[in-house]
């Protein structure tokens, strides 16, 4: 997967990345927000590559996209995970020295449809603690529809989140 727009490419990982994934997730938002996805070690990011390079040969996912400034510096990332039901899931980080800029919705935006279009599906399902304001932003710009907003599961623990609903037609 390739995609450009005015400012970003999306693109695979490799292995070269592994010290830019681990400095991005480190930062006090992706601790809060999305602990399972903290590498405290340049090996730690450097298994989870290998295994994200793994789904792109079997397209099970997740499928996880580095987002690159167009000098190829590594500042966050973009992916579709599925779920239980069938449906799948958009996710998105940026680094907190790149946040504030745009960046997180410019990515979104290029990135639904063509995975979608990947995947065949229609729709894309967003989910965010509902004190993840930046989050809950992105979701809004990206024309993603609020569904639900309460007491939700959410990395295995009851939290108040937002349940949103992108769709493609």
């Amino acid at each position: 997967m390739r995609i450009e727009t005015e400012r970003l490419i999306i693109t695979e990982f490799d292995m070269s990345m592994a010290q830019s994934v681990h400095l991005n997730s480190l930062d006090d938002d992706n601790r809060r927000f999305v602990p399972d996805e903290v590498f405290e070690t340049v090996e730690a990011a450097a298994e989870t590559i290998e295994f994200l390079m793994n789904c792109y040969k079997t397209g099970e996912g997740p499928l996880v996209y580095p987002v690159l400034l167009k000098d190829d510096t590594n500042i966050g990332y973009v992916q579709a995970v599925p779920l239980d039901n069938a449906t799948w899931e958009i996710g998105y980080h940026i680094g907190a020295d790149y946040t504030k800029k745009g960046y997180a919705t410019e990515a979104v935006k290029a990135f639904l449809p063509v995975i979608m279009k990947q995947l065949d599906i229609n729709e894309m399902t967003g989910v965010c603690l509902a004190d993840n304001l930046a989050s809950v932003k992105v979701m809004e710009r990206c024309n993603f529809v609020k569904t639900f907003e309460g007491i939700g599961n959410y990395q295995g623990e009851q939290r108040r989140i937002y349940k949103f609903i992108f769709n493609a037609e």
